[in-house]
């Protein structure tokens, strides 16, 4: 899958969580790409939040560095 496609899926997620508040928007955010997401797609996220991450939202990109630590 594209990194483009891969930003635009955590993109929406996030808006889906954004109501929430911020706190809540990273963490359902993270949560939800941990849960449901395929290694392969959680790994290309990642990498791409390592070139640089251009077109993740702040707090997705918060949220994807989250995944880092477990």
């Amino acid at each position: 899958m594209s990194p483009d496609r891969l930003v635009y899926m955590a993109n929406q997620i996030g808006k889906f969580f954004a109501s929430q508040g911020p706190e809540q928007a990273v963490a359902g955010t993270a949560e939800h790409i941990k849960k449901f997401w395929d290694p392969r797609m959680r790994s290309a996220i990642l990498a791409h939040v390592e070139a640089g991450g251009g077109g993740l939202e702040p707090f997705v990109r918060e949220a994807v560095d989250r995944l880092k630590a477990t």
